[in-house]
């Protein structure tokens, strides 16, 4: 298909190349390719559990590293609006009858006071309303609160991302999900100097308002934690937004223009691309928990930390082996299983291998970004998670797949998946450098031929948009993974509203 010249214009101004809108084009019409899988990954293969001891050893491997001059980091996605937290309510508001009936709508006003946001919801109906939150319940005017929840003339929750949302109440204060970050943060990731990192990826509409959130938050914070807080913002770049197209693949175009759509997710590897540190954090704005459970967390959070470092540095001093033109074949030997054993990298046909091949394997097998994934005992329906899948190059390893990777049609696919036992509660600690100390160029371990194509619409039109690799999918396909079995406990997201009044975010 061409491109006039308008198009080439406005490819050009979002730094995107016309070679990877033609290669997006032509993902709409072929799709992309299902992975194939060996089976789940499960303790028996592929998952990590760890005993009581081990737990311990690795928290004082992590507890050591934090007194070296390493950099730490923790990453947080947080561009994401909370619009969807409240899509009960929003049906709410639409819905032909004044009071609430479906159980969602009623659970939300009969416990409305055990939100965090209770309080400067209820000021609001005061300012709004003329009522407070209990005249209006009385008076049956409950929608009268939703909209001032949701709406700009009241918190404007609604249109807030959720890393600015109260989401706990304390003795003295109420907490944003992004305070319980900062606190978190410095419980696990604070350095030799007593400092935090913390990166934030965030909408560009919302990052004024993250910045003032994080100055009005620091000065007490830094005084009552005892800790520096460096905290950095970014966003999704317009060079990772895709090309929407129509329902017969050509380019949707709005008053003539193209249009393009955030890319997804997965765009923020070239985020975390540009970051600087030795250690990662990864984790999602709206898992986190308050103070009295926060052990756990922390707990675990220090040990996959001290299994990455202990990891990492076998694996610096096997590539360090490497370079010597005299290793023993028991020094081969002892690298491969290793890379097969902990690393989860398996060659079915390793022992065919001549010695100058096998040292080129396992060079480029160990010489590579490294990831320890905290997986968690699946409670629901089995679906996207950890599993051994096979690669390009025919060899086998560890990924985190979403069920739209996998062919669910083939039936004997579908059984692997439902033989899952854990998922993904997106709980990562990654190692970014190599073993001479230089930052790898994280966009080298892409696996573009994975991607999702999604139907959207737009002024009442129909249209297909291209999210690319996932983050934690095919954007770190080709990195060394780890999973660990962490404990439910850890894992305590916020995706309705009324998860809010879960006894884990009450406590």
């Amino acid at each position: 298909m061409m491109l006039s010249n308008n198009d080439l214009q406005q490819i050009s101004e979002k730094c995107i190349s016309e070679s990877q809108i033609v290669y997006q084009l032509k993902s709409f019409e072929t799709g992309f390719p299902f992975l194939k899988i060996i089976n789940a990954a499960s303790p028996e293969q592929g998952i990590t559990i760890a005993s009581d001891a081990q737990i311990n050893e690795l928290l004082e491997i992590w507890d050591a590293y934090l007194k070296t001059d390493a950099s730490i980091l923790k990453f947080v996605p947080a561009s994401g609006a909370a619009s969807r937290m409240f899509k009960d309510l929003y049906e709410f508001l639409d819905a032909d009858y004044a009071e609430p009936k479906k159980p969602a709508e009623i659970k939300f006003i009969t416990e409305i006071k055990n939100f965090a946001f209770y309080d400067a919801l209820n000021e609001c109906c005061l300012k709004n309303n003329n009522k407070t939150i209990d005249d209006l319940i009385e008076n049956r005017e409950t929608k009268a609160i939703v909209s001032n929840l949701l709406n700009s003339n009241g918190l404007n929750y609604g249109a807030l991302p959720k890393g600015l949302l109260l989401f706990h109440t304390y003795n003295n204060e109420k907490r944003t999900s992004l305070q319980e970050h900062l606190v978190e943060g410095g419980l696990y990731a604070s350095n030799a100097s007593n400092e935090v990192n913390i990166h934030f990826t965030v909408s560009t509409e919302h990052r004024q308002l993250f910045e003032k959130h994080v100055n009005d938050t620091l000065p007490e914070y830094e005084n009552v934690l005892g800790k520096k807080f460096n905290i950095s913002f970014s966003e999704q770049k317009p060079s990772t937004d895709t090309i929407a197209v129509d329902e017969q693949n050509q380019p949707f175009r709005e008053n003539g223009k193209l249009v393009f759509r955030p890319g997804g997710h997965g765009a923020l590897i070239e985020n975390l691309n540009d970051l600087n540190a030795d250690v990662i954090f990864i984790k999602n704005i709206d898992n986190v928990v308050p103070d009295s459970l926060k052990s756990q967390t922390v707990k675990y959070k220090k040990a996959i930390a001290g299994l990455l470092i202990k990891l990492q540095q076998k694996a610096f001093e096997n590539l360090q082996l490497l370079e010597k033109e005299n290793i023993s074949i028991s020094s081969l030997h002892e690298i491969s299983l290793f890379c097969e054993k902990e690393l989860n990298n398996i060659h079915p046909e390793i022992n065919k291998l001549n010695e100058s091949k096998l040292k080129q394997y396992l060079k480029s097998k160990l010489n590579r970004p490294i990831r320890v994934c905290g997986m968690v005992k699946n409670t629901g329906e089995p679906g996207g998670g950890p599993f051994l899948t096979v690669n390009a190059d025919g060899t086998v390893s560890t990924q985190i797949l979403e069920s739209s990777q996998i062919d669910l049609s083939n039936p004997i696919e579908k059984a692997k998946m439902m033989n899952s036992t854990h998922f993904n509660p997106v709980d990562l600690v990654c190692g970014v450098k190599n073993y001479k100390g230089e930052k790898f160029n994280l966009l080298h371990y892409v696996d573009n031929q994975t991607g999702f194509i999604s139907s959207k619409s737009k002024g009442g039109k129909e249209l297909k948009a291209l999210e690319l690799p996932g983050l934690w999918n095919g954007a770190m396909s080709d990195w060394n993974t780890i999973f660990v079995e962490v404990p439910i406990e850890t894992f305590n997201p916020v995706k309705t509203v009324n998860d809010l009044l879960r006894p884990e975010h009450q406590k």
